[in-house]
């Protein structure tokens, strides 16, 4: 658990996926990006599912939900799929935490690796709402390209995470900038889609950011021209980090990235050469 002034961070690794590197690295020579991440044999790089639970003022908020329960078996073994600290809702019960005591969950879009987790399946195959008394929320934006997938991106884009909730009323769909609570707020990060979201933190004089797919990896936020095969604007997302990178030096903000394996979390500052890099903090997982 790491604090930012009133607010408690639990940063949970949900799962991790063996992905071929073409996907995270997308553009970027192997020889470049092999000396920071070697793939294995077959050419697959980890990629970790990590979301937060965030305490402040009594209640629990989710960002993210991860892959969820409902992939079959065969899908598991497609992507190498394991579990080292179980899912969400284990990862819950070690802080004292049922579903039904989440109050907010946060979908910064809504690809299957982040909000599968959103809905389950009953025993009787009936999918129902994972956390029974949050709302949830997304970017409008996000929901309607979510709607009408296309070639690229209907293999992500599955609405039994997300169409259930709105049909319910449980979603909430956001129309830009939104501030959740004080000093947490959704903020509208485009480029991995146009309605791609980051959450800020601001609270006595601290800051930080779960920046999602902005950079899925910690390498991504330190080189503008490095992003992954996966986002629908790269050039988007390329000046969206720009802006987001003197943000980030400025506030010395602690950096949370959904993917990574070896830099889960960080501060862009700069090295003793006075080369801004993402510089690791030690933060423990549920």
């Amino acid at each position: 658990m790491i604090t930012v002034g009133d607010f408690r961070i639990h940063l949970i690794l949900e799962s991790i996926a063996m992905m071929d590197a073409g996907g995270p690295f997308g553009l970027v020579p192997r020889a470049l990006f092999q000396k920071l991440m070697p793939p294995d044999g077959d050419n697959l790089v980890a990629m970790t599912q990590h979301n937060l639970l965030v305490q402040v003022g009594g209640r629990n908020i989710l960002i993210d939900t991860g892959l969820g329960t409902k992939m079959s078996d065969k899908q598991q073994q497609i992507f190498r799929l394991t579990r080292p600290r179980g899912t969400v809702i284990e990862a819950l019960a070690r802080l004292g935490l049922q579903p039904d005591d989440i109050d907010l969950v946060i979908d910064t879009h809504l690809h299957n690796d982040h909000c599968g987790g959103n809905t389950h399946l009953t025993a009787d195959g009936t999918i129902v709402p994972t956390f029974r008394s949050a709302e949830y929320v997304v970017q409008r934006r996000e929901y309607e390209d979510a709607m009408r997938p296309n070639e690229r991106t209907r293999a992500t884009y599955l609405s039994d995470n997300y169409q259930p909730l709105y049909e319910s009323g449980q979603l909430r769909l956001l129309d830009g900038e939104s501030e959740f609570l004080p000093g947490l707020r959704g903020i509208v990060t485009p480029g991995h889609t146009p309605g791609h979201m980051s959450v800020c933190f601001e609270s006595r004089g601290e800051q930080a950011m779960f920046v999602c797919d902005m950079a899925s990896f910690a390498i991504h936020f330190e080189r503008l021209g490095w992003m992954t095969a996966y986002d629908v604007e790269p050039l988007v997302t390329l000046e969206t980090k720009r802006q987001w990178q003197r943000w980030a030096l400025e506030t010395d903000a602690l950096l949370f990235f959904p993917h990574d394996p070896q830099r889960p979390a960080g501060r862009y500052r700069l090295d003793e050469t006075g080369k801004p890099q993402v510089q690791p903090v030690t933060v423990e997982y549920v």
